[in-house]
Protein backbone atom coordinates (compact mmCIF):
# COMPACT_ATOMS: atom_id res chain seq x y z
CA UNK A 1 0.00 0.00 0.00
CA UNK A 2 2.80 2.26 0.72
CA UNK A 3 4.18 1.74 -3.01
CA UNK A 4 0.59 2.22 -4.46
CA UNK A 5 0.35 5.66 -2.36
CA UNK A 6 4.23 6.28 -3.71
CA UNK A 7 2.53 5.82 -7.20
CA UNK A 8 -0.17 8.43 -7.01
CA UNK A 9 2.81 10.95 -7.86
CA UNK A 10 3.41 9.22 -11.23
CA UNK A 11 1.82 11.33 -14.22
CA UNK A 12 0.11 8.31 -15.78
CA UNK A 13 0.00 8.11 -19.47
CA UNK A 14 -3.40 7.07 -20.44
CA UNK A 15 -3.07 7.37 -24.04
CA UNK A 16 -0.67 4.13 -24.00
CA UNK A 17 -2.00 0.97 -25.07
CA UNK A 18 -2.73 -1.40 -21.78
CA UNK A 19 -5.05 -3.26 -20.61
CA UNK A 20 -5.34 -4.33 -16.77
CA UNK A 21 -5.86 -7.73 -16.17
CA UNK A 22 -9.10 -7.75 -13.40
CA UNK A 23 -9.07 -11.70 -12.55
CA UNK A 24 -5.79 -13.14 -11.72
CA UNK A 25 -7.28 -16.69 -10.82
CA UNK A 26 -5.53 -18.36 -13.57
CA UNK A 27 -2.47 -16.12 -14.38
CA UNK A 28 0.63 -16.66 -13.69
CA UNK A 29 2.66 -15.43 -10.50
CA UNK A 30 4.83 -11.72 -11.48
CA UNK A 31 8.30 -12.08 -12.37
CA UNK A 32 10.63 -10.91 -9.62
CA UNK A 33 10.10 -7.16 -8.05
CA UNK A 34 9.62 -5.64 -11.17
CA UNK A 35 7.00 -7.86 -12.32
CA UNK A 36 5.43 -7.13 -8.90
CA UNK A 37 5.61 -3.20 -9.24
CA UNK A 38 4.32 -3.14 -12.71
CA UNK A 39 1.47 -5.30 -11.84
CA UNK A 40 0.65 -2.73 -9.22
CA UNK A 41 1.35 0.14 -11.69
CA UNK A 42 -1.63 -1.04 -13.19
CA UNK A 43 -3.95 -1.54 -10.73
CA UNK A 44 -3.52 2.39 -9.09
CA UNK A 45 -3.36 3.18 -12.82
CA UNK A 46 -6.34 1.40 -13.16
CA UNK A 47 -8.14 3.53 -10.30
CA UNK A 48 -6.32 6.41 -11.16
CA UNK A 49 -8.21 6.47 -14.84
CA UNK A 50 -11.68 5.42 -12.95
CA UNK A 51 -11.89 8.68 -10.90
CA UNK A 52 -10.53 10.71 -13.87
CA UNK A 53 -13.51 9.31 -15.81
CA UNK A 54 -15.64 10.40 -12.87
CA UNK A 55 -14.38 13.69 -13.74
CA UNK A 56 -12.62 14.22 -10.67
CA UNK A 57 -10.00 16.56 -10.21
CA UNK A 58 -5.91 15.66 -9.94
CA UNK A 59 -6.26 16.51 -6.12
CA UNK A 60 -9.59 14.86 -5.74
CA UNK A 61 -8.30 11.35 -6.87
CA UNK A 62 -4.56 11.71 -5.12
CA UNK A 63 -6.40 12.49 -1.77
CA UNK A 64 -9.66 9.80 -2.37
CA UNK A 65 -7.17 7.26 -3.45
CA UNK A 66 -4.56 7.78 -0.53
CA UNK A 67 -7.58 7.43 2.41
CA UNK A 68 -8.52 4.33 -0.01
CA UNK A 69 -5.01 2.67 0.23
CA UNK A 70 -4.56 4.14 3.73
CA UNK A 71 -7.39 2.40 4.79
CA UNK A 72 -6.33 -1.11 3.86
CA UNK A 73 -3.07 -0.48 4.96
CA UNK A 74 -4.39 0.18 8.58
CA UNK A 75 -7.20 -2.80 8.44
CA UNK A 76 -4.31 -5.07 7.69
CA UNK A 77 -2.55 -4.18 10.66
CA UNK A 78 -5.46 -4.51 12.72
CA UNK A 79 -5.98 -8.62 11.67
CA UNK A 80 -5.30 -10.61 15.08
CA UNK A 81 -4.32 -14.36 15.43
CA UNK A 82 -7.61 -15.49 15.11
CA UNK A 83 -8.15 -14.03 11.74
CA UNK A 84 -4.90 -15.26 9.96
CA UNK A 85 -5.89 -18.86 11.82
CA UNK A 86 -9.42 -18.77 10.24
CA UNK A 87 -7.87 -17.32 6.56
CA UNK A 88 -4.99 -20.09 7.07
CA UNK A 89 -7.16 -23.18 8.04
CA UNK A 90 -9.82 -22.13 5.31
CA UNK A 91 -7.90 -22.13 2.27
CA UNK A 92 -7.43 -25.49 4.03
CA UNK A 93 -10.41 -26.68 4.48
CA UNK A 94 -11.96 -25.47 1.00
CA UNK A 95 -9.21 -27.59 -0.68
CA UNK A 96 -11.20 -30.55 0.16
CA UNK A 97 -14.69 -29.06 -0.51
CA UNK A 98 -15.76 -25.71 -0.95
CA UNK A 99 -18.56 -25.80 2.06
CA UNK A 100 -16.15 -27.53 4.67
CA UNK A 101 -14.78 -23.82 6.92
CA UNK A 102 -13.63 -22.96 10.11
CA UNK A 103 -15.81 -20.58 12.33
CA UNK A 104 -13.84 -18.68 14.67
CA UNK A 105 -16.25 -18.13 18.08
CA UNK A 106 -16.97 -14.46 17.03
CA UNK A 107 -18.21 -16.40 13.53
CA UNK A 108 -20.04 -18.85 15.59
CA UNK A 109 -22.06 -16.38 17.33
CA UNK A 110 -22.95 -14.71 14.38
CA UNK A 111 -24.00 -18.13 12.61
CA UNK A 112 -26.06 -18.46 15.83
CA UNK A 113 -27.75 -15.26 15.38
CA UNK A 114 -28.66 -15.71 11.57
CA UNK A 115 -30.14 -19.17 12.56
CA UNK A 116 -32.57 -17.69 15.37
CA UNK A 117 -33.08 -14.51 14.33
CA UNK A 118 -32.54 -13.00 17.55
CA UNK A 119 -29.89 -11.48 19.42
CA UNK A 120 -29.53 -9.15 22.54
CA UNK A 121 -28.12 -5.86 22.22
CA UNK A 122 -29.35 -2.42 21.09
CA UNK A 123 -30.85 -3.07 18.10
CA UNK A 124 -28.70 -1.00 15.62
CA UNK A 125 -26.60 -1.91 12.60
CA UNK A 126 -23.67 -0.16 12.34
CA UNK A 127 -20.86 -0.10 9.86
CA UNK A 128 -17.85 1.60 9.40
CA UNK A 129 -17.61 5.34 8.22
CA UNK A 130 -13.73 6.20 7.75
CA UNK A 131 -12.37 5.86 11.58
CA UNK A 132 -15.65 6.46 13.07
CA UNK A 133 -18.47 3.36 13.67
CA UNK A 134 -21.79 4.29 12.04
CA UNK A 135 -25.20 3.84 12.98
CA UNK A 136 -26.40 2.85 9.85
CA UNK A 137 -29.96 2.14 10.85
CA UNK A 138 -32.18 1.46 13.79
CA UNK A 139 -33.99 -1.89 14.28
CA UNK A 140 -37.66 -1.21 14.61
CA UNK A 141 -39.06 -2.44 18.30
CA UNK A 142 -35.45 -2.66 19.56
CA UNK A 143 -34.35 -0.82 22.74
CA UNK A 144 -32.55 2.03 20.75
CA UNK A 145 -35.86 2.67 18.48
CA UNK A 146 -38.13 2.14 21.53
CA UNK A 147 -36.35 4.68 23.82
CA UNK A 148 -35.53 7.40 20.55
CA UNK A 149 -31.97 7.65 21.71
CA UNK A 150 -30.06 6.98 18.65
CA UNK A 151 -30.80 7.94 15.58
CA UNK A 152 -29.27 6.53 12.34
CA UNK A 153 -26.06 8.73 11.38
CA UNK A 154 -25.05 8.94 14.67
CA UNK A 155 -21.56 8.31 15.00
CA UNK A 156 -20.63 6.04 18.41
CA UNK A 157 -17.12 7.00 19.53
CA UNK A 158 -16.69 5.50 22.89
CA UNK A 159 -18.70 3.08 25.11
CA UNK A 160 -19.04 1.97 28.65
CA UNK A 161 -20.64 -0.82 30.59
CA UNK A 162 -23.15 0.18 32.81
CA UNK A 163 -20.45 0.37 36.05
CA UNK A 164 -17.64 1.67 34.12
CA UNK A 165 -16.32 5.23 35.24
CA UNK A 166 -14.25 5.61 32.14
CA UNK A 167 -15.26 5.79 28.32
CA UNK A 168 -13.68 3.24 25.86
CA UNK A 169 -12.23 5.30 23.00
CA UNK A 170 -13.29 3.35 19.87
CA UNK A 171 -12.18 5.45 17.21
CA UNK A 172 -10.45 4.07 14.83
CA UNK A 173 -11.53 0.09 16.29
CA UNK A 174 -12.16 -2.53 13.86
CA UNK A 175 -16.41 -3.30 13.69
CA UNK A 176 -16.71 -6.26 15.50
CA UNK A 177 -14.36 -5.14 18.14
CA UNK A 178 -16.91 -2.33 18.87
CA UNK A 179 -20.12 -4.75 18.26
CA UNK A 180 -18.67 -7.06 20.94
CA UNK A 181 -18.58 -4.52 23.28
CA UNK A 182 -22.28 -3.41 22.24
CA UNK A 183 -23.79 -6.79 22.31
CA UNK A 184 -24.36 -8.15 26.18
CA UNK A 185 -26.94 -10.24 28.02
CA UNK A 186 -30.84 -9.14 28.07
CA UNK A 187 -31.47 -5.99 30.57
CA UNK A 188 -28.04 -5.04 31.23
CA UNK A 189 -26.80 -1.66 30.02
CA UNK A 190 -24.46 -0.14 28.06
CA UNK A 191 -23.70 3.43 27.60
CA UNK A 192 -22.45 5.24 24.48
CA UNK A 193 -20.67 8.32 23.53
CA UNK A 194 -22.05 9.82 20.56
CA UNK A 195 -21.34 12.12 17.75
CA UNK A 196 -24.86 13.36 16.26
CA UNK A 197 -24.97 12.49 12.30
CA UNK A 198 -27.98 15.55 12.38
CA UNK A 199 -25.08 18.00 13.73
CA UNK A 200 -22.45 17.23 11.37
CA UNK A 201 -18.77 18.61 11.42
CA UNK A 202 -20.15 20.98 14.58
CA UNK A 203 -21.54 18.11 16.61
CA UNK A 204 -20.17 17.67 20.41
CA UNK A 205 -19.86 14.60 21.99
CA UNK A 206 -23.34 13.65 23.87
CA UNK A 207 -23.71 10.37 26.18
CA UNK A 208 -27.09 7.86 26.11
CA UNK A 209 -27.96 4.63 28.28
CA UNK A 210 -29.51 1.93 26.61
CA UNK A 211 -30.93 -1.04 28.66
CA UNK A 212 -30.47 -4.45 26.10
CA UNK A 213 -33.03 -6.31 24.83
CA UNK A 214 -33.76 -9.53 22.69
CA UNK A 215 -33.72 -8.18 19.66
CA UNK A 216 -36.28 -9.91 16.01
CA UNK A 217 -34.36 -9.49 12.93
CA UNK A 218 -37.90 -9.96 11.66
CA UNK A 219 -36.25 -8.70 7.98
CA UNK A 220 -35.36 -12.44 7.59
CA UNK A 221 -38.00 -13.56 8.52
CA UNK A 222 -41.11 -15.14 6.51
CA UNK A 223 -43.51 -12.24 4.88
CA UNK A 224 -46.81 -12.03 3.17
CA UNK A 225 -48.22 -10.33 0.13
CA UNK A 226 -50.88 -10.47 -2.34
CA UNK A 227 -51.57 -9.90 -5.65
CA UNK A 228 -55.37 -8.76 -7.32
CA UNK A 229 -54.91 -10.07 -11.23
CA UNK A 230 -57.77 -9.23 -13.78
CA UNK A 231 -58.31 -10.97 -16.98
CA UNK A 232 -60.82 -12.08 -19.39
CA UNK A 233 -61.02 -15.63 -18.41
CA UNK A 234 -61.61 -14.36 -14.73
CA UNK A 235 -59.79 -12.46 -12.26
CA UNK A 236 -57.42 -14.19 -9.10
CA UNK A 237 -56.21 -13.24 -6.03
CA UNK A 238 -52.77 -14.59 -5.65
CA UNK A 239 -51.07 -14.93 -2.11
CA UNK A 240 -46.97 -14.61 -2.06
CA UNK A 241 -44.64 -16.16 1.25
CA UNK A 242 -40.87 -14.72 1.10
CA UNK A 243 -38.63 -16.68 2.75
CA UNK A 244 -35.76 -15.12 2.95
CA UNK A 245 -33.75 -18.46 5.11
CA UNK A 246 -34.47 -21.05 6.65
CA UNK A 247 -34.17 -20.35 10.44
CA UNK A 248 -34.77 -22.31 13.46
CA UNK A 249 -34.28 -21.13 17.17
CA UNK A 250 -32.58 -24.28 18.53
CA UNK A 251 -31.44 -22.74 22.00
CA UNK A 252 -35.38 -22.22 22.62
CA UNK A 253 -36.74 -25.55 20.77
CA UNK A 254 -34.29 -27.10 23.19
CA UNK A 255 -35.28 -25.36 26.20
CA UNK A 256 -39.14 -26.94 25.85
CA UNK A 257 -40.08 -23.11 24.88
CA UNK A 258 -43.35 -23.36 23.20
CA UNK A 259 -43.14 -19.84 21.36
CA UNK A 260 -39.89 -21.12 19.76
CA UNK A 261 -39.04 -19.12 16.31
CA UNK A 262 -39.24 -20.97 13.11
CA UNK A 263 -40.03 -20.98 9.13
CA UNK A 264 -42.62 -23.68 9.60
CA UNK A 265 -44.35 -22.04 12.72
CA UNK A 266 -44.00 -18.61 10.75
CA UNK A 267 -45.51 -19.20 7.25
CA UNK A 268 -48.01 -21.50 8.88
CA UNK A 269 -49.82 -18.73 10.36
CA UNK A 270 -48.75 -16.66 6.90
CA UNK A 271 -50.72 -19.04 4.95
CA UNK A 272 -53.83 -19.53 7.41
CA UNK A 273 -53.71 -15.43 7.41
CA UNK A 274 -53.91 -15.48 3.44
CA UNK A 275 -56.78 -17.95 3.22
CA UNK A 276 -58.50 -15.54 5.33
CA UNK A 277 -58.25 -13.17 2.65
CA UNK A 278 -59.93 -15.79 -0.03
CA UNK A 279 -56.19 -16.19 -2.06
CA UNK A 280 -57.08 -19.16 -4.88
CA UNK A 281 -52.91 -19.22 -5.37
CA UNK A 282 -50.04 -19.25 -3.80
CA UNK A 283 -46.84 -18.41 -4.36
CA UNK A 284 -43.30 -19.25 -2.37
CA UNK A 285 -40.89 -16.73 -3.06
CA UNK A 286 -37.10 -18.69 -2.63
CA UNK A 287 -35.37 -16.57 -4.71
CA UNK A 288 -32.02 -15.62 -2.93
CA UNK A 289 -32.63 -17.90 0.23
CA UNK A 290 -29.45 -19.55 0.60
CA UNK A 291 -30.67 -22.26 3.00
CA UNK A 292 -30.16 -23.15 6.64
CA UNK A 293 -32.08 -25.79 8.74
CA UNK A 294 -32.79 -29.02 7.12
CA UNK A 295 -35.15 -29.72 10.23
CA UNK A 296 -37.01 -26.24 8.58
CA UNK A 297 -36.52 -27.42 4.92
CA UNK A 298 -38.74 -30.80 5.85
CA UNK A 299 -41.27 -29.79 7.66
CA UNK A 300 -41.81 -26.79 5.03
CA UNK A 301 -42.28 -29.30 2.27
CA UNK A 302 -44.89 -30.98 4.63
CA UNK A 303 -46.93 -28.33 4.95
CA UNK A 304 -48.04 -28.41 1.11
CA UNK A 305 -48.05 -32.90 1.13
CA UNK A 306 -50.18 -34.94 3.21
CA UNK A 307 -47.64 -36.84 4.37
CA UNK A 308 -44.42 -38.60 3.11
CA UNK A 309 -40.50 -38.53 2.10
CA UNK A 310 -39.03 -35.15 1.54
CA UNK A 311 -35.50 -35.66 1.06
CA UNK A 312 -32.86 -38.42 1.30
CA UNK A 313 -29.37 -38.14 3.08
CA UNK A 314 -26.42 -40.86 2.86
CA UNK A 315 -23.48 -40.24 4.33
CA UNK A 316 -19.91 -41.30 3.27
CA UNK A 317 -20.29 -44.96 4.10
CA UNK A 318 -23.62 -45.24 2.00
CA UNK A 319 -25.59 -45.07 5.21
CA UNK A 320 -29.01 -43.50 4.24
CA UNK A 321 -31.51 -41.76 5.98
CA UNK A 322 -35.04 -40.39 4.99
CA UNK A 323 -36.49 -37.28 6.23
CA UNK A 324 -40.02 -37.93 6.12
CA UNK A 325 -43.45 -36.02 6.95
CA UNK A 326 -45.06 -37.81 9.50
CA UNK A 327 -47.79 -35.24 10.06
CA UNK A 328 -50.92 -36.56 7.73
CA UNK A 329 -52.81 -33.26 6.24
CA UNK A 330 -51.69 -30.48 4.37
CA UNK A 331 -51.74 -26.19 5.69
CA UNK A 332 -52.58 -25.73 1.64
CA UNK A 333 -54.14 -27.77 -0.57
CA UNK A 334 -54.03 -25.28 -3.78
CA UNK A 335 -52.61 -24.51 -7.02
CA UNK A 336 -48.60 -23.75 -5.56
CA UNK A 337 -46.26 -21.72 -7.73
CA UNK A 338 -42.47 -21.75 -6.59
CA UNK A 339 -40.00 -18.73 -7.48
CA UNK A 340 -36.63 -19.64 -7.51
CA UNK A 341 -32.93 -18.20 -9.19
CA UNK A 342 -29.54 -19.04 -9.37
CA UNK A 343 -28.87 -18.23 -4.90
CA UNK A 344 -31.71 -20.51 -4.21
CA UNK A 345 -29.56 -22.88 -2.45
CA UNK A 346 -29.71 -25.97 0.08
CA UNK A 347 -32.84 -26.11 2.12
CA UNK A 348 -34.14 -24.00 -0.63
CA UNK A 349 -33.95 -26.50 -3.53
CA UNK A 350 -35.05 -29.51 -0.88
CA UNK A 351 -38.18 -28.07 -0.90
CA UNK A 352 -38.24 -27.03 -4.39
CA UNK A 353 -37.20 -30.44 -5.92
CA UNK A 354 -39.58 -32.22 -3.11
CA UNK A 355 -42.87 -30.17 -4.14
CA UNK A 356 -41.26 -30.36 -7.79
CA UNK A 357 -41.45 -34.41 -7.56
CA UNK A 358 -44.40 -34.64 -6.00
CA UNK A 359 -46.12 -33.23 -8.90
CA UNK A 360 -47.09 -30.76 -6.22
CA UNK A 361 -46.17 -27.17 -7.12
CA UNK A 362 -44.75 -25.72 -11.22
CA UNK A 363 -41.20 -24.53 -9.65
CA UNK A 364 -40.70 -21.15 -12.08
CA UNK A 365 -37.33 -18.81 -12.33
CA UNK A 366 -33.71 -20.10 -13.00
CA UNK A 367 -31.63 -23.03 -12.51
CA UNK A 368 -30.63 -23.06 -9.10
CA UNK A 369 -27.48 -23.39 -7.13
CA UNK A 370 -26.93 -26.77 -6.85
CA UNK A 371 -25.41 -27.07 -3.01
CA UNK A 372 -26.61 -30.66 -2.27
CA UNK A 373 -24.11 -31.36 0.59
CA UNK A 374 -24.78 -32.08 4.26
CA UNK A 375 -22.72 -30.25 6.85
CA UNK A 376 -22.51 -30.49 10.81
CA UNK A 377 -20.81 -28.41 13.07
CA UNK A 378 -18.14 -29.73 15.46
CA UNK A 379 -17.47 -27.75 19.23
CA UNK A 380 -13.63 -27.79 19.13
CA UNK A 381 -13.92 -26.92 22.29
CA UNK A 382 -14.65 -30.61 23.60
CA UNK A 383 -11.05 -31.12 22.22
CA UNK A 384 -9.48 -28.85 24.93
CA UNK A 385 -8.61 -29.73 28.76
CA UNK A 386 -9.54 -25.92 29.48
CA UNK A 387 -13.10 -24.79 30.22
CA UNK A 388 -11.67 -21.03 29.44
CA UNK A 389 -10.47 -21.76 25.79
CA UNK A 390 -12.68 -20.49 23.35
CA UNK A 391 -11.64 -23.01 19.75
CA UNK A 392 -14.83 -22.03 17.40
CA UNK A 393 -16.43 -24.66 15.34
CA UNK A 394 -15.55 -26.90 12.29
CA UNK A 395 -18.48 -26.93 10.07
CA UNK A 396 -17.53 -30.04 8.00
CA UNK A 397 -19.43 -32.16 5.34
CA UNK A 398 -20.66 -35.08 6.29
CA UNK A 399 -23.11 -36.27 3.61
CA UNK A 400 -25.34 -35.57 0.67
CA UNK A 401 -29.12 -34.58 -0.13
CA UNK A 402 -30.95 -36.47 -2.63
CA UNK A 403 -34.13 -36.06 -4.27
CA UNK A 404 -37.47 -38.04 -3.38
CA UNK A 405 -36.89 -39.32 -6.77
CA UNK A 406 -33.04 -40.12 -6.21
CA UNK A 407 -31.61 -37.40 -8.28
CA UNK A 408 -29.24 -35.30 -6.34
CA UNK A 409 -29.56 -30.98 -6.18
CA UNK A 410 -25.36 -31.29 -6.15
CA UNK A 411 -23.81 -29.72 -9.09
CA UNK A 412 -27.25 -29.66 -11.21
CA UNK A 413 -29.50 -28.05 -8.88
CA UNK A 414 -33.14 -27.83 -9.02
CA UNK A 415 -33.81 -27.40 -12.92
CA UNK A 416 -37.13 -25.20 -13.25
CA UNK A 417 -40.17 -26.46 -15.28
CA UNK A 418 -40.71 -22.81 -16.76
CA UNK A 419 -37.37 -21.45 -17.26
CA UNK A 420 -37.01 -17.50 -16.91
CA UNK A 421 -33.56 -17.47 -17.71
CA UNK A 422 -33.24 -19.18 -21.35
CA UNK A 423 -30.38 -18.94 -23.38
CA UNK A 424 -28.29 -17.31 -20.74
CA UNK A 425 -25.65 -19.26 -19.63
CA UNK A 426 -25.39 -21.26 -16.30
CA UNK A 427 -21.99 -23.39 -16.41
CA UNK A 428 -20.14 -20.80 -14.73
CA UNK A 429 -23.10 -20.26 -11.86
CA UNK A 430 -23.54 -21.70 -8.40
CA UNK A 431 -21.93 -25.21 -7.19
CA UNK A 432 -20.71 -25.87 -10.88
CA UNK A 433 -18.53 -22.99 -11.09
CA UNK A 434 -16.68 -24.41 -7.54
CA UNK A 435 -12.95 -26.06 -7.33
CA UNK A 436 -13.64 -29.92 -5.55
CA UNK A 437 -17.19 -29.12 -5.51
CA UNK A 438 -18.71 -32.59 -5.08
CA UNK A 439 -20.25 -34.38 -8.67
CA UNK A 440 -24.00 -35.24 -9.41
CA UNK A 441 -25.00 -38.37 -8.33
CA UNK A 442 -28.16 -40.83 -8.56
CA UNK A 443 -29.71 -43.59 -6.02
CA UNK A 444 -32.76 -45.24 -5.33
CA UNK A 445 -36.00 -43.32 -5.68
CA UNK A 446 -37.77 -43.57 -2.18
CA UNK A 447 -41.39 -45.02 -2.46
CA UNK A 448 -43.83 -42.33 -1.88
CA UNK A 449 -47.31 -41.18 -3.76
CA UNK A 450 -47.82 -38.05 -5.29
CA UNK A 451 -50.37 -36.34 -7.40
CA UNK A 452 -49.06 -35.11 -10.57
CA UNK A 453 -49.83 -32.20 -12.92
CA UNK A 454 -50.09 -34.02 -16.21
CA UNK A 455 -47.00 -32.64 -18.34
CA UNK A 456 -49.24 -31.41 -20.54
CA UNK A 457 -50.01 -29.10 -18.83
CA UNK A 458 -46.88 -27.59 -17.54
CA UNK A 459 -45.93 -27.39 -21.23
CA UNK A 460 -49.26 -25.45 -21.83
CA UNK A 461 -47.86 -23.10 -18.85
CA UNK A 462 -44.91 -22.74 -20.60
CA UNK A 463 -46.22 -21.96 -24.24
CA UNK A 464 -48.33 -19.22 -22.19
CA UNK A 465 -45.74 -17.70 -20.43
CA UNK A 466 -43.48 -17.87 -23.65
CA UNK A 467 -45.95 -15.66 -25.63
CA UNK A 468 -47.03 -13.72 -22.58
CA UNK A 469 -43.33 -12.38 -22.22
CA UNK A 470 -42.63 -12.27 -25.74
CA UNK A 471 -44.85 -9.09 -25.87
CA UNK A 472 -43.96 -7.90 -22.65
CA UNK A 473 -41.34 -5.08 -23.42
CA UNK A 474 -40.40 -4.70 -19.39
CA UNK A 475 -39.51 -8.34 -19.47
CA UNK A 476 -37.44 -8.35 -22.33
CA UNK A 477 -35.63 -5.13 -21.17
CA UNK A 478 -35.17 -6.88 -18.09
CA UNK A 479 -33.45 -9.93 -19.62
CA UNK A 480 -31.31 -7.75 -21.63
CA UNK A 481 -29.96 -5.71 -18.39
CA UNK A 482 -29.43 -8.97 -17.32
CA UNK A 483 -27.30 -10.20 -19.91
CA UNK A 484 -25.60 -7.03 -19.90
CA UNK A 485 -24.78 -7.14 -16.25
CA UNK A 486 -23.40 -10.58 -16.94
CA UNK A 487 -20.93 -9.32 -19.90
CA UNK A 488 -19.51 -6.73 -17.05
CA UNK A 489 -19.46 -9.66 -13.93
CA UNK A 490 -17.38 -11.88 -16.69
CA UNK A 491 -14.81 -9.68 -18.44
CA UNK A 492 -11.29 -10.69 -17.43
CA UNK A 493 -9.40 -6.78 -18.33
CA UNK A 494 -10.03 -3.66 -18.69
CA UNK A 495 -8.48 -1.13 -20.96
CA UNK A 496 -6.09 1.68 -19.25
CA UNK A 497 -6.20 3.62 -22.24
CA UNK A 498 -8.52 6.65 -21.91
CA UNK A 499 -10.17 6.70 -25.18
CA UNK A 500 -10.94 3.26 -25.43
CA UNK A 501 -12.47 3.19 -21.57
CA UNK A 502 -14.24 6.02 -22.12
CA UNK A 503 -15.83 4.67 -25.52
CA UNK A 504 -16.58 1.26 -23.99
CA UNK A 505 -17.97 2.78 -20.83
CA UNK A 506 -20.19 5.11 -22.54
CA UNK A 507 -21.73 2.41 -25.01
CA UNK A 508 -22.11 0.30 -21.56
CA UNK A 509 -23.48 3.31 -19.52
CA UNK A 510 -25.99 4.47 -22.45
CA UNK A 511 -27.28 0.75 -22.85
CA UNK A 512 -28.09 0.34 -19.26
CA UNK A 513 -29.89 4.15 -18.78
CA UNK A 514 -31.96 3.12 -21.73
CA UNK A 515 -32.95 -0.52 -20.01
CA UNK A 516 -33.28 1.14 -16.93
CA UNK A 517 -36.07 4.02 -17.98
CA UNK A 518 -37.27 1.42 -20.22
CA UNK A 519 -37.75 -0.52 -16.92
CA UNK A 520 -39.13 2.55 -14.86
CA UNK A 521 -35.82 2.40 -12.38
CA UNK A 522 -35.32 5.17 -10.22
CA UNK A 523 -31.54 6.66 -10.61
CA UNK A 524 -29.40 5.55 -8.10
CA UNK A 525 -29.73 8.11 -4.99
CA UNK A 526 -26.97 9.19 -2.93
CA UNK A 527 -26.48 8.11 0.64
CA UNK A 528 -27.54 10.70 2.06
CA UNK A 529 -31.09 10.90 0.41
CA UNK A 530 -32.12 7.15 0.41
CA UNK A 531 -35.13 6.00 2.15
CA UNK A 532 -34.33 2.81 4.41
CA UNK A 533 -37.46 2.19 5.61
CA UNK A 534 -38.48 2.14 1.44
CA UNK A 535 -40.66 -0.85 1.00
CA UNK A 536 -40.47 -2.34 -2.82
CA UNK A 537 -43.42 -2.66 -4.99
CA UNK A 538 -44.97 -5.56 -5.70
CA UNK A 539 -45.69 -4.24 -9.47
CA UNK A 540 -41.81 -3.42 -10.28
CA UNK A 541 -41.19 -7.04 -9.65
CA UNK A 542 -41.28 -8.77 -12.97
CA UNK A 543 -40.35 -11.94 -12.29
CA UNK A 544 -42.50 -12.14 -9.15
CA UNK A 545 -45.76 -10.43 -11.69
CA UNK A 546 -44.50 -13.11 -14.44
CA UNK A 547 -44.69 -15.95 -11.34
CA UNK A 548 -48.15 -14.63 -10.45
CA UNK A 549 -49.18 -14.79 -14.17
CA UNK A 550 -48.08 -18.50 -14.44
CA UNK A 551 -50.28 -18.85 -11.29
CA UNK A 552 -53.40 -17.84 -12.10
CA UNK A 553 -52.98 -20.06 -15.86
CA UNK A 554 -52.66 -22.52 -13.19
CA UNK A 555 -55.27 -21.98 -10.91
CA UNK A 556 -57.60 -22.64 -14.44
CA UNK A 557 -56.27 -25.41 -14.81
CA UNK A 558 -56.41 -26.89 -11.03
CA UNK A 559 -59.84 -26.02 -11.64
CA UNK A 560 -60.10 -28.62 -13.82
CA UNK A 561 -58.21 -31.49 -12.24
CA UNK A 562 -60.04 -34.27 -13.52
CA UNK A 563 -57.71 -33.46 -16.87
CA UNK A 564 -54.85 -31.59 -15.20
CA UNK A 565 -54.45 -33.95 -11.87
CA UNK A 566 -53.15 -37.80 -11.77
CA UNK A 567 -52.44 -39.64 -8.89
CA UNK A 568 -49.07 -41.35 -8.62
CA UNK A 569 -47.13 -44.05 -6.83
CA UNK A 570 -43.58 -43.08 -7.79
CA UNK A 571 -41.11 -45.75 -7.07
CA UNK A 572 -38.79 -45.45 -10.01
CA UNK A 573 -36.75 -42.72 -10.66
CA UNK A 574 -38.41 -40.39 -13.57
Amino acid sequence: MSFAISLLETDFDFTKEEVFLIDREDASWPQGQSGQNDLWRKRVKNDVLSLHLAEKTKDEIKTTLTKRYEGIKKRSHQLNSNDVYQIFINAFATSIDPHTSYLSPRSYDNFEIRMSLSLEGIGAMLRLDDDYTLVSRVIPGGPADLSGLLKSKDRIIGIAQADDEVFVDVVGWRLDEVVDLIRGKKGTVVRLQLLRGEQGDAAVPEEISLVRNKIKLEEQAAQKASLELEHENGSSKVGIITIPTFYMDFAAYQKGEKDYRSTTRDVEQLIAELKEDDIETLILDLRSNGGGSLIEATNLAGLFIDHGPIVQVQDSTGNLEIHQDLKKGAAYEGPLVILVDRFSASASEIVASALQDYGRAVVVGEATYGKGSVQQLIDLNQFSRSKEDKLGQLKATIAQYFRVDGGSTQHRGVLPDIDYAEGIEVSDRGERSLKNALPWSQITPASYQGQIIARSVIQQLDKQHQSRVADNQRYQTMLKLLKLNETLTDRKTVSLNEKMRKKRFDELENKRKEFETALGMKDSQSEENFDEEEKVNLEDDILLLEAAEIAHDLNIYWNRKSQSVQPLKQTAAN
